[in-house]
């Protein structure tokens, strides 16, 4: 414990996930997509939230590209600077876990060591790992930010992929292939996901019936 922490003390809820859980008829979690930059991780976050809310689940999601314009704006793409990134983002991943909300976040966070470190943070089920698989040649022919040009001209330094390492998952709950799969039957694997584990009751079936 260093001296900044002596005074610190943890001050428990009075209202827990597992309560809330019991009132909304879902399980909060996070969602964790992890892939390289246009392997489909925000526009597959983004759809499933809407998904989420049309059944009145509460969710919120976590973009790489919007942390970095305001908690994480001080941060560069440095190997010491990306795992500040994460570790900061799976702090308030974790706390919208506990306020009851299934938490998505969408970065490339290409390290397993941080990710994995993420998951320790939360009790075993609340951290479900998606792999947004797609190849590199077609995250490229993508391309909807210009950056991959960029980075292969050298004007964009440790880039994911290319200058850079990307560690791909090796077992994450769920694997995405969206140079294969649609974004409605992404957005449907990951809802059946949740569904036969328990994470959605069936009362919320019903009521979106």
């Amino acid at each position: 414990m260093n001296e900044k922490e002596k005074n610190l003390y943890w001050h428990a809820h009075s209202v827990t996930a597992d309560d809330r859980w019991e009132a909304y008829g879902y399980r909060s979690c996070v969602i964790w997509f992890t892939g390289l930059s246009a392997a489909g991780k925000s526009t597959i976050a983004n759809a499933f939230c809407r998904k989420l809310h049309d059944t009145k689940i509460q969710s919120y999601v976590l973009d790489g590209d919007n942390v970095r314009h305001g908690l994480n704006k001080n941060l560069g793409f440095s190997p010491e600077d990306r795992k500040e990134n994460i570790r900061r983002i799976s702090e308030v991943a974790k706390l919208f876990v506990d306020a009851g909300l299934i938490a998505m976040t969408a970065f490339i966070s290409p390290y397993r060591e941080d990710r994995n470190g993420a998951r320790n943070l939360l009790k075993t089920g609340e951290f479900l790992e998606v792999f947004v698989k797609c190849p590199i040649s077609e995250c490229e022919n993508r391309d909807p930010k210009g950056i991959y040009k960029k980075a292969r001209a050298g004007e964009i330094k440790e880039f994911t992929g290319i200058s850079a390492p990307y560690e791909e998952p090796e077992t994450p709950e769920i694997i995405l292939e969206t140079d294969k799969m649609s974004l409605e039957e992404c957005t449907d694997k990951l809802l059946n996901y949740l569904i036969k584990r328990d994470y959605i009751h069936q009362s919320k079936l019903v009521e979106k019936g």
